[in-house]
């Protein structure tokens, strides 16, 4: 079944995914009444929630149907699906698939996410709870990251960290700001991405999940207890070992206070240590790894969030941005080699009063 997703409406999509779900109604005791949205994200995926059941035998509850017109990366799903449930990770089961729809049928993991629990915990002053999930996230990074091997995953090689980092340019700086990315400022922007490039190629390799964050992650219920479920994973590679570590403490919903992010810091390092990864034995330096690659992270996120804006029309990412140049600033601040990149910081805070927009 082979679709031009390009030419398709969004209710035709739709009304196509109804058609493809009613010819496995029998099998998994589809409700398709029941079909209704359970959320979107970034890009163009859709997911919609419906009542069935994953197998004969098991309960009724409910399952998600995923739209993932293509070029959206169904096999990459699966594939990673797979390897991350080999490695003891909770992720949805996929029952049924289309690949050249676009289509597939997984197992519903719930509406209880991560970031929902984690903002009751900041809200309620419950650093306890908080720990907890973390420590719980933590722990299936490291059974994720202790499967890895190379020439499984695409690599998060230079030409893809630039290639990320180009977007902040383009359509932060050129996009949004309306601002010239004169010599000046390529300068240093080029010292800055090869500085941030060398530190990320220079770590262990490991799979790494490039979404690894609160949003995308569940709370688990019976009959499967273990935290987190995992979503949202289908953009893996294999990159540096601090990579997940950072996005999910340095997220673009949350920020923690230092004393919280270091403990949870200090948790994976020595958790990841005594299980054999390849972390720097000098926490110093797998700090400093980690800010920089964070850096990276939020240098690619202010580009892609005014990309997504201006060329997706999905402008409710924009209101994050000031969370992403706090982080950015901070870190740059903090470090010799990236000051100037703090000075184009404040540079470009100026700018963006000048023209009436805000981070």
């Amino acid at each position: 079944m082979t679709l031009p997703p390009s030419q398709d409406t969004t209710d035709t999509r739709l009304d196509l995914l109804t058609i493809w779900l009613n010819g496995h109604a029998a099998r998994f005791a589809l409700e398709l009444a029941t079909l209704a949205p359970a959320s979107s994200d970034a890009s163009f995926r859709r997911y919609f929630r419906l009542g069935g059941k994953a197998a004969e035998g098991e309960s009724i509850g409910t399952l998600i149907a995923v739209d993932a017109p293509p070029p959206e990366k169904c096999r990459e799903f699966v594939q990673i699906a797979r390897l991350l449930e080999a490695a003891g990770v909770h992720v949805p089961r996929v029952l049924e698939v289309d690949f050249d729809a676009g289509f597939m049928l997984v197992t519903d993991l719930g509406t209880a996410s991560y970031l929902g629990a984690l903002q009751g915990a900041q809200h309620d002053a419950d650093p306890r709870r908080a720990r907890t999930l973390m420590c719980d996230a933590l722990d299936a990074l490291i059974r994720w990251q202790l499967t890895s091997r190379e020439d499984v995953l695409p690599p998060f090689d230079e030409a893809f960290l630039r290639r990320e980092m180009e977007l902040m340019p383009e359509w932060f700086i050129g996009r949004h700001l309306g601002r010239e990315v004169d010599e000046k400022t390529r300068g240093v922007l080029e010292r800055t991405f090869a500085l941030l490039i060398a530190s990320a190629r220079a770590q262990p390799q490991v799979f790494m999940l490039r979404d690894f964050m609160p949003r995308n992650l569940m709370i688990a219920s019976a009959p499967n207890p273990a935290n987190p479920g995992v979503l949202d994973f289908q953009d893996a590679v294999y990159g540096p070992i601090t990579y997940d570590v950072a996005s999910l403490l340095r997220d673009a919903f949350l920020s923690w206070d230092e004393e919280f992010e270091l403990d949870c810091f200090v948790y994976y390092w020595e958790r990841a240590k005594k299980a054999g990864l390849p972390v720097d034995p000098d926490f110093g330096e797998f700090y400093r790894q980690l800010e920089w690659m964070g850096l990276q992270r939020h240098i690619k996120v202010l580009g892609l969030f005014c990309r997504i804006h201006y060329r997706d029309g999905k402008p409710h990412y924009m209101s994050d941005l000031p969370r992403f140049i706090g982080y950015a600033r901070k870190v740059a601040e903090r470090y010799a080699p990236l000051r100037p990149f703090a000075k184009l910081l404040d540079d470009l805070e100026g700018r963006a009063n000048e023209v009436g927009y805000t981070f």
